[in-house]
């Protein structure tokens, strides 16, 4: 890995990610060749961890390990298939006013996410979309990276990627008091839930082979997502949707329910179980 000096220094990474290539991206990269080669198409790996956690980094340096091996490794985000803010303007108005914030299932294009799925399986350049955070809308199609060729793998990653719903009967009751004082009705919760059991149902079914991130619990994300916005102020200074540490504490409040939920049942079901300590270390 003589890129991996390089890669720390992109990524503004401490040494200590060494131990994390170790335990999570080897492992992950070998497992994704191993099932690479039984699959029809490209093999779609779906990376989950909540917010913070790591997945983009670890995604990136598995992509390099990937390279490194000999194949073509496209990288997809569910962040990059958010809505526009005029479209979740527009679905707040027609829905319910909690769906104008990006992030949970219902507020990303999913036909978009497929659409890029069925261009990597059929070869040739396709362009990956990319969404701007900091102005809290997607690039235009001219900012988007391009991918050439037919792609041997395809890292899919994201907060919620491969979620499940809940019964209905867990979301009588509010998780958190943005639930309680701004959903009383239920009527946002019901209609995430609701798109985890159909559409997004349809493009996770897509997944070959899940590996999870086990954060410590929910309470890990605040720091997580405080330090990730910190980040982005470095790097874009004048972007003027950044937030304040009140605003990201009340963003993530929307991310509450469904995290909680993957981190009691995904463990289960994945085929690759990562745990990871408040620090993002890795444990045994």
């Amino acid at each position: 890995m003589a890129w991996l000096d390089e890669f720390l220094a992109e990524e503004r990474l401490p040494p200590e990610f060494r131990a994390t290539m170790e335990a999570i991206c080897i492992p992950l990269a070998d497992a994704a060749r191993a099932r690479a080669g039984q699959a029809a198409g490209p093999l779609v790996v779906g990376l989950c961890g909540s917010q913070g956690s790591g997945k983009s980094t670890i995604a990136a340096a598995t992509a390099r390990l990937l390279a490194d091996m000999g194949l073509a490794c496209a990288r997809l985000s569910i962040d990059d298939l958010y809505m526009t803010r005029e479209e979740r303007r527009a679905l707040a108005r027609r829905i319910h006013p909690l769906l104008v914030t990006r992030g949970p299932p219902g507020t990303h294009e999913v036909g978009l996410g497929e659409a890029v799925l069925d261009a990597l399986a059929a070869g040739g350049p396709v362009l990956l979309p990319r969404f701007d955070k900091g102005r809290d809308t997607r690039r235009p199609p001219e900012e988007w990276e391009s991918f050439g060729g037919a792609a041997d793998i395809v890292i899919f990653e994201g907060w919620c990627v491969g979620a499940r719903p809940q019964p209905e009967t867990a979301l009588l009751d509010p998780v958190n008091a943005l639930e309680a004082e701004e959903d009383p009705h239920g009527v946002w919760r019901a209609y995430v839930n609701d798109q985890l059991a159909g559409p997004y149902r349809s493009l996770f079914a897509r997944i070959g082979l899940f590996a999870f991130l086990q954060a410590p619990g929910f309470d890990a994300v605040l720091a997580w997502r405080t330090e990730q916005e910190a980040k982005l102020r470095a790097r874009e200074p004048h972007a003027p949707k950044l937030m304040s540490p009140t605003q990201i504490a009340r963003f993530i409040a929307h991310y509450e329910r469904v995290t909680r939920h993957l981190l009691e049942e995904a463990p289960s079901r994945a085929d690759l179980v990562f745990r990871i300590d408040a620090r993002r270390r890795p444990l045994p």
